[in-house]
């Protein structure tokens, strides 16, 4: 659920190139606060599906639903999987850090944290990722602005959970879990930078696989952890089924459309948005407690993750 979308987006293929495209139906403003909208409720959504299923229940079913939103879009473009061993050995790796371990790390999380704050956990990720592209990516130069803004950044973190009250009141499992989530993507951005950036097949069939993958996993785990449950609650199953269709599947190809039409660097700035949003989904809705460190740190996260995109001219 990761929504950082520099040269590092949580699809394999890379940003295709600008080509003649047919008039969208809808605004890609419009398209980006939706998937804003989305992104932000999709912790809402973990909250009420592990209410009454276990953990590895509601990511095998987020990525079910996902999956075949994903297969339903290939069908109608008439679109195939990729091909080759070697692409699929990569795309193993990359559904596992790209979405079965952070969706299952979240779900885990959300039984003992808010959904407030797994959002701005889920903030860190451009924090996270500008750290590891440091080490792990040679063409990643650090400026001034951008070290400035991981420094920020992580001090937002630590505003967030309290810091200077020595964590009072914070479950420390379901923070650290939250945040190895977050941490998750960057590490399956930088594989996916490594081996499958020069890919030849298309968003969609690269996207469709790696779901599939994913879901595959899931589905090998799941039975080994869990027993069926002896009651289907509606709510929650609606709430797994909505963060499928929607927070995986609709909002993978919203994401990408948005990268094609507008750059990766437009279209990352809704991971500012999402944090808000979870946050006020969280307060109102769910009706969870707000202390004034959590917008305050949430604030600092996102102006420190602002920083870390900062490029340098020339």
């Amino acid at each position: 659920m990761s929504t950082v979308i520099p040269s590092r987006t949580q699809s394999p293929a890379a940003a295709p190139a600008p080509t003649a495209r047919p008039p969208r139906l809808l605004d890609w403003r419009l398209r980006f606060g939706l998937l804003s909208l989305i992104w932000g409720f999709s912790f809402l959504l973990i909250k009420v599906g592990t209410g009454a299923y276990a953990p590895f229940q509601v990511t095998l079913g987020r990525l079910l639903f996902g999956t075949l939103v994903l297969v339903a879009a290939m069908a109608v473009k008439r679109e195939r999987l990729p091909r080759g061993g070697r692409t699929w050995a990569h795309l193993t790796v990359a559904a596992f850090f790209l979405n079965a371990l952070p969706f299952s790390l979240f779900a885990f999380a959300e039984l003992t944290i808010p959904s407030t704050l797994a959002g701005i956990c889920n903030a860190t990720s451009p924090l996270w990722g500008m750290a590891f592209s440091l080490v792990a990516l040679s063409e990643d130069r650090p400026t001034r602005i951008r070290v400035a803004g991981l420094g920020l950044g992580f001090l937002g973190v630590l505003t967030v959970l309290g810091a200077w009250q020595g964590f009072h009141g914070l479950d420390a499992r379901g923070t650290a879990l939250a945040l190895l989530a977050s941490l998750s993507y960057p590490v399956g951005w930088i594989y996916v930078r490594r081996t499958l950036a020069g890919t030849t097949h298309s968003h969609l069939s690269m996207t469709g696989a790696q779901l599939l993958l994913a879901t595959a996993q899931l589905a090998l785990i799941t039975p080994l952890f869990t027993t069926l449950p002896a009651h289907f609650p509606v709510l929650p199953l609606l709430a797994v089924a909505a963060l499928g269709t929607l927070g995986t599947g609709l909002a993978m190809l919203v994401q990408y459309g948005l990268v094609a039409e507008v750059g990766p660097t437009t279209a990352q700035m809704v991971t500012y948005f999402v944090p808000v949003i979870a946050t006020v989904a969280g307060v109102t809705i769910l009706g969870e407690s707000l202390h004034w460190t959590t917008p305050v740190g949430a604030a600092v996260v996102i102006a420190g993750a602002a920083l870390t995109q900062v490029r340098r001219k020339g």
